[in-house]
């Protein structure tokens, strides 16, 4: 792995197996906000928004507990965490995963405002609030896997 994989700027590959600790390297943004809690109160605020959305609350089960749980892991691992979200759940296969949803570009929209409603109240730092509204608003797009008429 490259000694500045997780780090701002970023560029990520999905499902690693090791995150590398490189003495004298700038932390992984997971150390940089204080590892999983922050990612658990992240994930924790978009479902709050999610919760209330009429466009996004249809999509989810009725109990939110495991998606809050599985965004957390998958956030935690993908902004330089421990690869526990592989562990236990495989490669992240986002688009694979969300396949089953028709997403438009209202639940794009609406997915990635709660997103970055949740990151702007997180209190990261400014560059780290930038890389991840910036990851999110790309993976909101990426989604999407149906044509609005």
């Amino acid at each position: 792995m490259h000694p500045e994989a997780n780090r701002i700027p970023t560029s990520r590959r999905y499902g690693r197996a090791v995150v590398e600790q490189v003495p004298g390297a700038e932390p992984t943004v997971y150390e940089r906000v204080g590892g999983r809690p922050f990612f658990d109160a992240l994930a924790a605020r978009f479902y709050e928004g999610v919760a209330a959305d009429p466009v996004l609350r249809p999509l989810y089960p009725a109990d939110l507990g495991p998606a809050t749980a599985h965004l957390a892991g998958f956030l935690a691992q993908y902004w330089g965490g421990p690869p526990e979200y592989s562990a236990t759940r495989g490669h992240p296969r986002l688009r694979m995963r969300h396949m089953p949803f028709r997403i438009g570009a209202a639940e794009r929209d609406a997915w990635a405002r709660h997103m970055v409603a949740a990151v702007r109240a997180s209190g990261a730092p400014a560059d780290v609030q930038e890389a991840m509204e910036a990851y999110f608003t790309q993976a909101a797009a990426h989604l999407v896997n149906v044509a609005d008429a």
